[in-house]
């Protein structure tokens, strides 16, 4: 009984020390753990601690019930069982503490690299991000170059037309100030028509008045 227990628990304090360096084996035992905990794995563990705990009463029980005994009555048989008893129980005790160990053990470490994975899927999603924000401001940036370039086109347009309207109202001017030379010239061609002819008839009608 002692070597078993005594075997059992230098199993668990190796188990917890392979647990608490990381170490190629700790992921073998944690591999092992993690098959043990699938299955009917726990109820078997769940019943050995059981009973292992049934028999550790019983012989806590054992033990109160001998250093209840008048210290008269006691022989030597008696201080030997009472000290093999406290043994037991303490042995037995110390294994379910460390079992109750392994296990917290294992917990945490599985939360630990739950935690370490959605840490690094969060800074994945996060450089994700940095990167579709980088890549929008990136577009945002050349969107407005586009803009200040159209926006500078056509102020320049803007100059060329507003230059053009100029260039035909000056054309517009100069076309009127030709057409009012125009209509003078017609005139004084009118006028000077009109003197000639005068000057004609006034000519044949002295011609006439000679040849008679």
């Amino acid at each position: 009984m002692f070597q078993l227990l005594f075997a059992a628990i230098l199993g668990e304090m190796a188990v917890i020390l392979i647990l608490l360096f990381k170490t190629p084996l700790r992921k073998l035992v944690l591999m092992g753990l993690d098959r043990l905990k699938r299955g009917t794995g726990p109820l078997v563990v769940k019943t050995i601690a059981g009973v292992i705990f049934v028999i550790m009463s019983i012989t806590a029980y054992t033990v109160t019930e001998i250093q209840n005994r008048p210290i008269d009555s006691r022989n030597p048989t008696d201080q030997i069982l009472l000290a093999r008893h406290m043994l037991e129980a303490t042995l037995m005790g110390f294994l379910l503490f460390l079992l109750l160990m392994i296990d917290r053990l294992h917990h945490y470490i599985r939360e630990l690299r739950l935690l370490r994975k959605t840490t690094e899927a969060a800074k994945k999603q996060n450089r994700g991000t940095d990167d579709g924000k980088s890549a929008f401001t990136e577009e945002i940036s050349k969107l407005r170059a586009k803009i200040k370039h159209l926006e500078f086109e056509r102020e320049e347009k803007s100059k060329r037309v507003k230059a053009a309207e100029a260039d035909v109202e000056t054309l517009k001017g100069q076309s009127q100030g030709f057409q009012l030379k125009h209509d003078q010239m017609l005139e004084e061609n009118r006028n000077l028509q009109d003197l000639l002819r005068s000057t004609e008839r006034s000519l044949s009608h002295s011609d006439g008045k000679k040849n008679t």
